[in-house]
């Protein structure tokens, strides 16, 4: 049986993660997992509800001792947890808060005051075939989907994203403003500590301000792992940055504007990652340099009609994508959009992607997603709607705005503004989220 440590091998003593009170060590965190898989109840699926990263972790590592799953749904409502237990009837919460865990069996993480270090001399192995995690689509275009994914495949992942940055050649300390359910953030944070030696803080800092505080509180060389909704607010909050070596950025397309924008301000490279929560990471890019993605070692593509699929190297298997791709002649690709968000009106086509970038470039506009819904109005022809946050324009001014940048059949009707749109901790609207926000403020009134 192939053995995967649970950890990069490196010295007991180095710096695992950083926390409010200080730094911990290898030799720390192994003996909190310890002590957590001990207390750990009877059943084999754990709903990791931990927002500390380092708990987080540790109980993901305690799951991995121990020959439990971790449970990682992108969204906590009580939907999914019913859903959730409904496949997995033997389930119990894992938490650090008080998060309302309906009836569900829980386990509050304990506070550990005496655990016995000493006895921790070497990082155990984990068999590279163990389920490790159950990661949930965003439902970003649908209802969530679950998708395991074994420990060998997930530590192969890992090694390819530190190769592709640089980072392990160098420790990076990591803030990162995703959660670590997330595929992204486990993969960009938690993942990387484990298995790149970069140290994360442990919090997950929303606000701009709360971010230059988590930056200001680990050392230097720092990266930071965010999304295009962190990055622009955090640019538009006018504070003073501090140095960082590198920026991360995932979750949806970034615009060139920010991407030059966010280096400026740094002073640092900023890379995408592109990938998905089936696939893992696919491919990466430095946004200023190149739009075409590079594959991350090992992962290659091939296209059957319409339809992508990614296999190779940390992906278990072969999987169809989700985005209309071309494939360029020496192995690289560009990213046309989600199938999902292609649009045709009176044949006429572009993307919701495409949109969304237009609106969001109009000066005044600080956040905006159109909406195609489902029903065709009484000329034939399905209206577009925008969600616009804009405190100084009107409906007018936006729409002049909009003719110089779209075909004016991609126009919204209606516009809605509002004070903030409600995006997940990822930055996301889900189409689930859209669609109650269209019958909330719309509904099948034709304005």
């Amino acid at each position: 049986m192939s053995l995967v440590p649970l950890l990069a091998p490196a010295p007991l003593d180095d710096i695992f993660a950083w926390r409010q009170n200080g730094p911990v060590s290898i030799a720390d965190f192994l003996a909190d997992t310890f002590a957590l898989a001990a207390r750990l109840p009877a059943g084999r699926h754990m709903l990791n509800l931990c927002q500390d990263r380092y708990r987080f972790t540790v109980g993901l590592a305690a799951g991995l001792v121990s020959d439990r799953i971790s449970l990682q749904p992108a969204s906590q409502s009580p939907e999914t947890l019913r859903q959730i237990q409904a496949t997995s009837p033997d389930v119990f919460c894992l938490c650090d808060n008080d998060f309302d865990s309906l009836d569900l069996p829980r386990l509050d993480f304990p506070e550990f005051s005496a655990v016995d270090r000493e006895n921790i001399d070497e990082i155990p192995l984990i068999p590279a075939n163990r389920t490790a995690v159950r990661l949930y689509t965003s439902g970003s275009t649908g209802t969530p989907v679950a998708h395991d994914k074994t420990w060998g495949f997930i530590v192969q992942s890992a090694y390819a994203e530190a190769e592709r940055l640089g980072i392990n050649r160098q420790v990076h300390h990591v803030v990162g403003t995703v959660p670590a359910q997330h595929s992204f953030g486990f993969e960009s944070t938690v993942l990387l500590a484990m298995h790149a030696q970069a140290p994360f803080w442990a919090g997950k800092p929303f606000y701009p301000q709360d971010i230059v505080a988590a930056l200001n509180a680990v050392p230097q060389p720092r990266m930071l792992v965010t999304t295009p909704f962190h990055l622009s607010a955090l640019l538009a909050a006018g504070l003073e940055l501090p140095p960082v070596a590198l920026i991360l950025s995932a979750t949806a397309p970034l615009s060139a504007q920010l991407a030059r924008d966010a280096e400026a301000s740094f002073g640092a490279p900023l890379y995408e990652i592109y990938g998905s929560t089936e696939t893992g990471q696919v491919a990466s890019r430095q946004t200023t340099a190149d739009q075409a993605w590079k594959l991350l070692p090992g992962v290659r593509l091939r296209q059957e009609e319409d339809v992508t699929f990614a296999s190779g190297g940390h992906i278990e298997r072969e999987i169809a994508l989700s985005d209309v791709i071309e494939i360029l002649p020496d192995g690289r690709f560009i990213l046309h959009g989600r199938h999902a968000d292609l649009i045709n009106i009176a044949g006429k086509r572009t993307s919701l992607a495409y949109l969304n970038h237009q609106i969001c470039a109009v000066p005044g506009v600080s956040d905006a997603a159109f909406f195609l819904p489902d029903e065709v109005n009484p000329d034939g022809i399905t209206r577009l709607c925008a969600f616009v946050v804009a405190p100084g324009l009107n409906s007018r001014q936006l729409q002049a705005e909009l003719r110089q940048r779209v075909d004016p059949i991609f126009l919204p009707r209606p516009v809605v503004f509002m004070d903030v749109l409600p995006r997940n901790s990822t930055g996301k609207l889900p189409r689930k989220q859209l669609l109650e926000l269209f019958n909330e403020k719309v509904g099948h009134v034709e304005r």
